[in-house]
């Protein structure tokens, strides 16, 4: 890590180099923030925890330049197969499939550890010129007019930035220090242990996720890790239990639940205890310090909605922090927990149903159907009826040869004319009065998810304004982004 005492001020420092915090470094980093991210531990998580990753969350990733890298990684969820006595019985599914369409290009959950989402995260995050600083536990807290003051453990110095983001976990400093409160309980008393264990060879087949119901209404599951030699193995305990994470319990709590011998475990690699909370922060933002990710909203791991929401926290955090620094007013910020507060909301009481059994894993998981057209960001003038609403996620889908996620990838906003007899032959890029030069114009055909009109695309892949006419398009930028509507985001 760099001398921070002597080195300029930082534009953005990011607490915590997990998902969230990278996901956040990286898309700051390609629009020229200068940003610390700052970790305490001495490399990335090591764990499995986190390992679905879903249809929305793969088309952020495919914005940063990353969804074939995930996909080549990782691999789809198995069946599950229920073991009683011994004996493999019925095949079921967990997660339901979903095959992938024009408009909606990634279908299904992918399977892939949340140790190895954080690496490719970072590779991505150093080839854009970015780095993490390991080693730094944040101690100290102060803001001012100007910016914000951190302290480190282990510096008698201290590091300067405009803004700052708490993306630290459940447990991190950052919320801590500002003294905001959690409001939530617990989904299930009963304490849970997961760890990633390697099996000897033929010990269990990898084409399944293995399924050992309890006597006394507990469980334990073997699932196969897609890329790795592991299994992750989670194990529920009754209500009071102390559950012990060193390796030998690990096995012997794997013996007691299913029919393998303790020493079919070759290798516990990570393990952890937890029980399932539900909670969320009183608020996202204190003057110029935000929370992302699990500093915002804890969870139970049912649905696989965690790691996903906290990325997707990331990834609308970056584009607004991105404009404030190129001059936009501050209450732009505002609009990121008013946004991203309800979806957590929402997160929470899907993931608690999933955990108690009460819906199954199905579209809701998959969070394509999120959106923000109750936020003051979206504004909707084309008449009712229209497919698509400012405010929804802006689909995929093929029109004059363009894929339009090729056409939006990038930090830049986006304005499509599709199917208007005001724009230009199709194909051509439609002059727009008052629109930034840096503003991506595209003339279109028809496009079913769309239908015809004028749509403004955020950076993050949300509508923000619907219209047929083209000045409306810059009112907006002009209305929230003030100068920033004329200040171009670094390339990808």
């Amino acid at each position: 890590m760099r001398n921070h005492a002597t080195s300029p001020v930082f534009d953005v420092a990011v607490i915590g180099a997990g998902p969230t915090g990278l996901t956040l470094a990286i898309d700051l980093v390609r629009r020229g923030v200068r940003v610390l991210l700052a970790e305490r531990g001495t490399d990335l998580f090591a764990g499995s925890r986190g390992k679905g990753i879903q249809s929305r969350t793969l088309e952020v990733l495919d914005d940063l330049g990353l969804a074939s890298r995930f996909l080549a990684a990782g691999g789809p969820y198995p069946p599950n197969r229920r073991w009683t006595a011994g004996t493999p019985g019925e095949e079921f599914r967990m997660v339901e499939e979903r095959e992938a369409t024009e408009s909606e290009p990634y279908g299904g959950t992918l399977m892939l550890p949340q140790w190895r989402t954080a690496r490719l995260l970072r590779e991505r995050l150093v080839e854009l010129g970015g780095e993490v600083s390991y080693g730094h536990e944040l101690t100290g807290l102060e803001q001012d007019a100007e910016g914000v003051t951190l302290r480190f453990a282990e510096r008698t110095g201290t590091v300067r930035a405009r803004y700052a983001v708490g993306a630290d976990g459940a447990r991190g400093a950052v919320r801590r220090l500002l003294g905001i409160g959690m409001t939530g309980g617990t989904v299930d008393p009963r304490p849970v242990l997961v760890a990633d264990v390697r099996l000897s060879r033929g010990t269990l087949p990898r084409t399944h996720w293995h399924v050992f119901p309890g006597a006394d209404g507990g469980f334990a599951a073997l699932c196969p890790l897609a890329g790795t030699e592991d299994f992750q193995f989670v194990a529920a305990f009754p209500e009071g239990t102390t559950v012990a994470t060193d390796p030998e319990a690990v096995r012997a709590a794997l013996a007691a639940r299913t029919h393998l011998a303790p020493e079919r475990v070759t290798a516990v690699t990570w393990s952890s205890a937890f029980t399932a909370r539900a909670a969320l922060a009183d608020r996202f933002q204190d003057g110029r310090v935000l929370l992302a990710g699990d500093a915002a909203h804890v969870h139970s791991p049912a649905g696989g909605q965690g790691l996903n929401t906290s990325i997707q926290d990331a990834y609308n955090l970056g584009w607004k922090l991105g404009a404030v620094l190129a001059g936009a007013p501050r209450a732009l910020l505002a609009t990121y927990e008013e946004e991203r507060r309800a979806v957590a909301a929402g997160m929470l009481d899907l993931s608690t149903r999933v955990h108690r059994g009460e819906t199954r894993r199905g579209e809701e998981t998959r969070q394509l159907g999120l959106h923000y057209r109750a936020s003051t960001l979206s504004d909707h003038t084309l008449a009712a009826g229209a497919p698509l609403h400012a405010g929804d996620r802006a689909p995929d889908g093929r029109a004059g040869g363009d894929r339009l996620f090729d056409l939006y990838r990038g930090p830049h906003w986006t304005l499509l004319a599709i199917g208007t007899e005001r724009t230009p032959e199709a194909g051509a890029a439609p002059v727009v009065p008052g629109l930034p030069a840096h503003v991506r114009t595209r003339a279109l055909p028809s496009c079913a998810p769309y239908g015809r009109g004028l749509f403004l695309i955020r950076p993050d892949g949300y509508v923000a304004w619907t219209g047929t006419d083209p000045g409306g398009a810059a009112r907006w930028l002009d209305r929230h982004l003030g100068a920033a509507a004329h200040a171009s985001p670094a390339a990808a």
